[in-house]
């Protein structure tokens, strides 16, 4: 029984499968849950159905593949470059990106009205989507999909090793070198919307004064955010001098 009323043959759902991913789904249904919202779920026996489940099967095989292609294709770096490395490719920021790349945004099902409220709905999607073709086709397969048709076709992973990412550690590490104290602190916590997910504002503290701030659905995420906006702010000053 189909939980959800949807075209499995609708073209757009078939051109992304057959054009993008090269190959066409066996359970179509466990793919329109991988691109559905939490704030359109559906429901089954007293559970709501969304695609959070697949979300969290999709992330640990995604980092499983993305090291192991790190792995082979820097073969004298270290497990330092390695990890920070893995980090940038499955980053919130570089899913989201990847998502509207291969136009997975147009597919996912939410409730509009509420679209600026999910900040990261295109990367969470798309680890769904992993979650999807591990389950209908097994590892090796998901993993020749997310390497033959993602990483090598949308992703310059050499351009990604020349980008800044961690900008917490780098406000860190100035702090460090011009002997001075950075430290984040939680403004506050709160929910929003429809299935009140809490979020948190973050504030960056240098020797004490408050410096940016910013919001995001977990308190790593919103000190990442948080010290890029501080880290560009010094730049802009001045105060950080531009490599």
């Amino acid at each position: 029984m189909l939980l959800f009323r949807r075209n499995s043959e609708s073209k757009e759902f078939n051109n992304f499968f057959r054009n993008i991913l090269g190959f066409v789904p066996r359970h179509t249904e466990l793919y329109h849950i991988a691109l559905t919202h939490r704030s359109l779920s559906g429901n089954h026996k007293g559970h709501r159905i969304n695609n959070e489940r697949l979300e969290y099967l999709g992330d640990a095989v995604l980092g499983a593949v993305v090291a192991e292609f790190l792995y082979k294709k820097y073969p004298f770096q270290g497990e330092g470059f390695l990890t920070e490395m893995r980090s940038k490719i499955v980053s919130r920021r570089s899913l989201n990106g990847l998502a509207n790349q291969i136009g997975l945004l147009d597919l996912i099902e939410y409730q509009r009205g509420q679209a600026g409220a999910f900040k990261s709905i295109g990367g969470d999607a798309f680890e769904a989507l992993v979650g999807a073709i591990y389950i209908d086709r097994g590892f090796k397969f998901t993993r020749k999909v997310i390497i033959e048709r993602i990483l090598r076709i949308y992703l310059d992973v050499d351009s990604v090793a020349s980008t800044d990412w961690n900008f917490k550690s780098k406000l860190i590490d100035w702090g460090q070198k011009n002997h001075k104290k950075v430290s984040f602190e939680i403004v506050r916590t709160f929910t929003q919307g429809r299935d009140h997910r809490r979020q948190y504002e973050t504030r960056v503290l240098i020797n004490g004064q408050p410096q940016q701030t910013a919001i995001d659905y977990s308190i790593k995420s919103s000190e990442q955010a948080a010290a890029e906006r501080t880290y560009r702010d010094l730049e802009s000053k001045g105060i950080i001098k531009s490599k």
